[in-house]
């Protein structure tokens, strides 16, 4: 298994935090890390880091359902519930996990397209930048400042003695500093196997411990085939079958998933998602209404789906990929109406959304294939499905 060279990726952010330098040896620098990701695995469970004393990382990353929302918020798991438990927000949160395989947001020349990053727009080009802000989001964590949230570091004997430890014994003189070093050790937690153990079943089938029944085999097929359906447009990092797949590209694409109406009579949202367009590093217009491609890692045990949640079965997304190939498809199972219309139209990805029309034994054989996907940790909650 070809897992991220954590001490190599950690020197980067050692040296910009100040805390290596020539004399530090490898033994040293891998302690460090160690000491980095115990700290953050203890801040990603801290609920003192919000306004009420609330709500964590963990809360709307939950470790024991594939690191996704899934408490009812009166419209179950479609959106994240605030710390002031009011607010809610116009996405649904994303998984954290295998999130560590995002390349930085960046601008691909050779294929003209947006990739990496985090959160469902790329605002945020590393791990670290994205725990940095729901801490001070006032609909989520609702801090009122970086400063605050560091007061809230303060409190805390375990803290004030461990950050000077990993950070420095100057580090709280600079809220600044301080409020970095905690983002830096949540992101050393966030990369660790806990959030990317590789072992499910299609892992096991990789390394010769598990035999596909005959539509997981099927699915397998049919997911990796380009002549039948476009899955592996988007959802394809490396060759097929290849160990470490976390199954996207990164890249952003409309899909013309539909307004979720019952998320926007909750939160009064009016305005249009923009997706990609709402990351102030772009400004053409082309990109209205992209979404990063997300991991089918953990899917079929982390509903409901699309950025906005609209969808609550795996089987339905499916179906709602058909119908852009297959005439057939024209009603959508979960309200037995037609397929509402996209929100953004104009810029939906047709070409990459080409494919051959699915019988029904084939969606089911696809449904099969993303199971496989489960880590093995989540495969009991295969059965609530």
């Amino acid at each position: 298994m070809k897992y991220l060279n954590l001490v190599a990726l950690a020197t980067t952010a050692l040296l910009v935090a100040g805390c290596t330098n020539s004399t530090l040896s490898k033994e040293e620098l891998e302690q460090k890390i160690k000491q980095k990701e115990q700290l953050g695995k203890v801040l990603f469970f801290d609920k003192n880091l919000s306004k009420n004393r609330t709500q964590a990382c963990a809360t709307c990353h939950n470790p024991n359902r594939g690191f996704t929302d899934d408490r009812d918020n009166g419209i179950k798991a479609m959106a994240s519930l605030g710390d002031n438990n009011k607010s809610l927000g116009d996405r649904q949160a994303p998984s954290a996990a295998y999130a560590m395989f995002s390349p930085k947001f960046h601008y691909d020349k050779e294929s003209k397209q947006y990739i990496g990053g985090q959160f469902w727009d790329g605002r945020e080009d590393t791990l670290a930048g994205q725990a940095g802000g729901p801490p001070t989001n006032p609909i989520e964590m609702g801090m009122p400042s970086k400063k605050a949230v560091v007061d809230r570091l303060k409190e805390n004997p375990y803290y004030l003695e461990t950050f000077k430890t990993i950070y420095g014994e100057d580090i709280f003189l600079s809220n600044e500093k301080a409020y970095t070093a905690m983002t830096d050790s949540i992101e050393k937690f966030e990369q660790t196997k806990e959030f990317a153990p590789f072992d499910s079943k299609y892992d096991r089938f990789l390394r010769g411990e598990y035999d596909l029944t005959p539509l997981e085999d099927l699915g397998r097929s049919l997911f990796f085939s380009n002549a039948n359906n476009s899955c592996a447009n988007c959802h394809l990092n490396k060759p097929e079958d290849s160990e470490g797949e976390t199954f996207t590209n990164y890249e952003y694409h409309n899909i013309g998933t539909p307004i979720n109406h019952e998320l926007r009579a909750k939160n009064g949202v009016k305005d249009i998602d923009k997706g990609l367009l709402a990351n102030p590093k772009v400004t053409d217009k082309k990109h209205l209404g992209k979404h990063k491609v997300p991991t089918l890692r953990n899917v079929a045990v982390t509903a409901p789906y699309m950025h906005n949640g609209v969808f609550k079965d795996l089987r339905t997304v499916v179906e709602f990929y058909d119908k852009y190939n297959n005439k057939e498809r024209t009603i959508n199972p979960e309200t037995g109406k037609p397929w509402a219309e996209p929100e953004v139209e104009e810029t939906i990805s047709l070409e990459d959304l080409k494919a051959k029309k699915q019988n029904d034994r084939k969606i089911d054989a696809l449904v099969a294939f993303m199971k496989l996907l489960t880590d093995k940790r989540y495969e009991h909650l295969l059965e609530e499905e």
